[in-house]
């Protein structure tokens, strides 16, 4: 595992980063290991336990940026689990508009999925019933937790308790 959830204070998950910047927070006594990995990093004078959580002691402000702002094909192919909301097919892989832009429907949380291309070609510029199509589920914005780790190869267990998925 090379990454490690970082949380505020207030147990808020942050951020994700490395495991060298953690070790480096942890160094500096701006952070403390909630979670640790069962090995340890040595050097000429001592260990440092590996973190797979830390927490920082000062609580940061994190200035209000919309959620809008931080949306990108990989998020919403991440909020849909890398599955065709009509079909649930995992190949070739798109985003749509479920309102298609020609017909006024905007960049919103709500209104992209992810959708394979044979099911995107099917829809072409129609509401998904005009075109025989159901969504498996409704698109809507990530819970604030999930939008840490959105961009994170892999969630280890051990963050689980700490982010607010709204699945």
């Amino acid at each position: 595992m090379a990454k490690v959830l970082v949380l505020n204070a207030t147990y808020e998950p942050l951020n994700v980063t490395t495991v060298r910047r953690a070790v480096v927070l942890l160094l500096k006594e701006k952070a403390e290991i909630v979670e640790r990995a069962g090995t340890a990093l040595h050097s000429e004078r001592g260990a440092v336990a590996v973190p797979l959580v830390i927490r920082l002691h000062e609580f940061v402000r994190v200035p209000y940026r919309p959620v809008a702002r931080r949306i990108s094909r990989r998020a919403i192919f991440a909020r849909d689990g890398y599955r065709c909301q009509y079909c649930g097919s995992d190949r070739q892989l798109t985003v749509d508009h479920v309102v298609p832009r020609s017909k006024g429907g905007g960049d919103t949380w709500d209104n992209l999925v992810t959708s394979c291309a044979a099911c995107n070609r099917k829809k072409a510029d129609r509401p998904p019933h005009l075109a025989g199509l159901r969504l498996l589920r409704p698109p809507r914005a990530p819970a604030p937790g999930a939008l840490v780790v959105l961009h994170a190869d892999e969630v280890h267990e051990s963050w689980r308790p700490y982010l607010s998925f709204a699945s």
